[in-house]
């Protein structure tokens, strides 16, 4: 099943964000956990003048483990974001694996 994981940065996080990008990203290529990432990516202010949080696609076989990818982000466990939400997704356009 797949996740979608859309996080939030708080307001003045664009010095943190940068401070951990690096081991962020490092964990996301190698988390080796119980959820696999099939995308993901920051989002950027309308202006495009800094980052204002990320969504990732996930594939895994609960929430609970699309839960624990998104705890154990070094962007979450730094205090970067002021909202995660972990929702189920069905991709049905553009899906590889999928007829649509």
């Amino acid at each position: 099943m797949h996740f979608i994981i859309v996080n939030t940065d708080i307001e003045d996080g664009v010095e943190l964000r940068a401070k951990t990008r690096d081991v962020h990203l490092e964990y996301l290529r190698n988390h080796g956990k119980n959820a696999k990432l099939v995308q993901a990516g920051p989002t950027p202010s309308e202006d495009g003048s800094r980052m204002t949080g990320s969504l990732l696609v996930v594939e895994a076989d609960s929430i609970d483990d699309a839960r624990a990818l998104a705890a154990d982000d070094p962007y979450t466990k730094a205090g970067l974001f002021s909202n995660t939400d972990v929702r189920p997704w069905n991709w049905t356009v553009g899906n590889p694996d999928g007829e649509h």
